[in-house]
């Protein structure tokens, strides 16, 4: 499938005589690697203000900037039946296994032996696949319906009212972050082209740097919960109007970050161009190795702790999801993440 998970996660599959377009794939990849080196830093956030404002900083549009992706490329989803069928295979059959496999591993990695297997609690960074699963299946109705945005944006307001939500399937994050899927639902090819301007190169370089400056005033003045969107205002310790105030200012944030970020993303094609094709691998593998990094001690250096540490955290978790998500990867593991299911459904007539 062209253009597909995170390649095929993020977009329907388009006519074979399709050409990629370099720009998405590099822009996945880049994507990618700042969620791995966000997981990476979890650990050194406690000893360096520094480490816990560039987290702040990058969580405030790395998932964002996937989600509008992955809207963007779920334009032509209409329920046809192989469009579902595609949902089952890309989405629904990788949930369940990287779900139970994280599951049996953290008993190990977290010292859980009894956490039960189950498929609506989603564990760890499965919670997108069964977000994109319900945006998608959504997607008619967020076509059809006037000012889909704002209303998207109305009800992320109104989840963060509501901690009785619970956590089946992850309901509230999937909530939250509904506006960023609906945008990309709206986008063109000319609102990308817009970003790519040089003057937004430019006007990207302050804007990032301010960022990082307010991120660094931030951290001991708020929680970078807020950019998880997987609580209520009550749940982070606010009183419910909060909620309903923050999650519109951290729309237009993170939507100002995504905009600078993908105007930095090169459009022609390079090295890393083909990796954009298995960003789902590096997304799915990169947790056994970044839980097993801290069950196995690799952070209890000292030296790890300080700034050279982070520097080499940085690059060995750079390099890692680089690996996962290469051709070789790929097609050890396409039969898990990737399946072919012909066998399971009916011949159209």
């Amino acid at each position: 499938m062209s253009q597909h998970t995170l390649t095929a996660v993020t977009a329907p599959s388009p006519a074979p005589s399709q050409q990629r377009d370099a720009f998405f794939d590099n822009a996945k990849y880049a994507a990618i690697v700042l969620v791995a080196v966000g997981h990476a830093w979890e650990p050194l956030r406690n000893g360096s203000r520094t480490v816990d404002a560039a987290y702040m900083l990058v969580y405030a549009f790395h998932m964002p900037a996937f989600i509008v992706i992955s809207g963007y490329f779920s334009r032509g989803f209409d329920g046809r039946p192989d469009r579902l069928k595609r949902l089952v295979s890309s989405l629904v059959v990788p949930y369940v296994v990287f779900e139970t496999a994280y599951t049996l591993f953290t008993r190990w990695t977290d010292q859980e032996p009894d956490r039960p297997i189950t498929l609506l609690d989603p564990l760890y960074l499965t919670w997108f696949l069964a977000a994109l699963f319900l945006w998608r299946l959504t997607t008619p109705l967020w076509q059809r319906v006037r000012l889909p945005v704002p209303l998207a944006l109305a009800v992320a307001m109104l989840a963060t009212l509501s901690p009785e939500i619970g956590n089946d399937l992850d309901l509230q994050r999937i909530l939250q972050f509904l506006p960023y899927f609906v945008l990309g639902l709206s986008l063109r090819p000319e609102h990308f082209r817009l970003v790519r301007r040089r003057a937004v190169r430019i006007a990207a370089v302050p804007v990032f740097a301010g960022a990082f400056v307010v991120a660094y005033w931030a951290v001991p003045r708020m929680t970078g919960a807020w950019f998880y969107h997987r609580d209520s205002a009550q749940e982070l310790g606010a009183p419910g109007w909060y909620g309903v105030l923050m999650t519109p200012v951290l729309f237009v944030c993170s939507l100002v970050l995504v905009a600078c970020f993908l105007s930095w993303v090169p459009g022609r094609r390079m090295w890393c161009t083909v990796l954009g094709v298995g960003t789902l691998y590096g997304y799915l593998l990169h947790g056994f190795v970044a839980q097993g990094a801290k069950y196995g001690g690799w952070y209890d250096p000292a030296w790890v702790h300080r700034p050279l540490g982070a520097v080499v955290v940085t690059l060995v978790a750079a390099a890692v999801v680089t690996l996962l998500c290469t051709p070789p990867v790929r097609r050890v593991l396409r039969g898990v993440v990737e399946p072919e299911l012909g066998w399971l459904f009916r011949r159209e007539r």
